[in-house]
């Protein structure tokens, strides 16, 4: 139900947990008391997905496409920007036709999260957010309706968490990064996106860290946590520890199953505060999790 959906219902407690990839804003969270942890799950990447029959070669998109095509600024694939970003290819005269989400979403979030940081124009006239005002295009909901709207549409582009994109076999773009270089979505630029973010971390960290163009020559600029929403102090003492301990090892021995989905494993840093997170959930003002807890050792790799 998107990301929206999961702050929405977590926030109305009609569930135990809830889940997104665009953390909760302050706002939201003085709403709710404050009773939420942020639990970062896996990395993830959005990649710019697009269909232009006949194309063999892997475009390459730069930020100021990436914001001039969703600002309804290029509206041809032979854009001068586009074409001089991509030097031998032969682009089309065909009309760029935009796909966004329609539901509240955190891919959402991530994507214009990106925009607004290398963009001072969608900055000004969109912002970020789980959901935003799109000045042009069509509307999918959730991954797999942008993804197939993509699939369906020549001339269309839209954004999608990498998993999708590959799983519909639809072509993605490589992205420019803050250091220059064109990069491809794959779980090692998305891990070299988290590198420089986590090794500052505090302890009492709420994990609200955004990794959108990061530093260094092999991170990929559109990445990101994506998290599970569980309140600080629990009110059911079984259902909160059957859910600290699926966490647990969620976080801890599960991050083995992450690769092959399609997400990069948490760094062993942030598994590390992850740990002193759990342990600081309560029921009744009591700890749910013993001091000592470590089942499963280290996370697999």
């Amino acid at each position: 139900i998107g990301s929206g959906g999961g702050i929405r219902q977590f926030s109305d407690r009609t569930v135990d947990f809830g889940a997104t990839d665009g953390p909760m804003t302050d706002s939201q969270i003085t709403a709710i008391g404050g009773n939420v942890l942020h639990i970062p799950t896996v990395l993830g990447a959005v990649a710019p997905v697009y269909n232009l029959p006949g194309l063999t070669q892997q475009l390459r998109f730069t930020p100021d496409i990436l914001a001039g095509i969703f600002l309804g600024q290029i509206t041809k694939w032979n854009d001068s920007r586009i074409v001089a970003a991509n030097p031998g290819v032969r682009l089309p005269t065909t009309d760029v036709v935009v796909v966004h989400r329609s539901d509240g979403s955190g891919t959402t979030f991530i994507f214009t999260d990106y925009l607004a940081k290398v963009s001072s124009d969608w900055l000004l006239r969109v912002g970020r957010g789980t959901a935003v005002n799109w000045p042009v295009g069509l509307g999918g909901r959730g991954n797999e309706g942008v993804a197939t709207t993509v699939r369906r549409t020549p001339g269309a582009v839209g954004y999608v968490e990498l998993v999708y994109a590959l799983q519909n076999r639809i072509p993605y773009g490589l992205v420019r990064n803050r250091a220059g270089q064109f990069v491809n979505a794959t779980l090692q630029s998305t891990t070299a996106a988290a590198s420089a973010a986590v090794a500052d971390l505090a302890a009492d960290t709420d994990f609200r860290v955004s990794i959108t163009d990061a530093a260094g020559a092999e991170a990929y600029p559109i990445a990101s946590f994506t998290w599970i929403l569980l309140p600080k102090q629990g009110t059911d003492l079984a259902r909160t520890r059957a859910l600290l301990e699926f966490l647990w090892w969620a976080t801890h021995d599960a991050q083995r199953f992450a690769t092959a989905l399609g997400y990069a494993p948490l760094p062993a840093r942030v598994v590390q505060l992850i740990e002193t997170r759990l342990k600081s959930v309560t029921v009744a003002g009591r700890p749910v999790l013993p001091a000592g807890y470590a089942p499963g050792g280290a996370p697999r790799r």
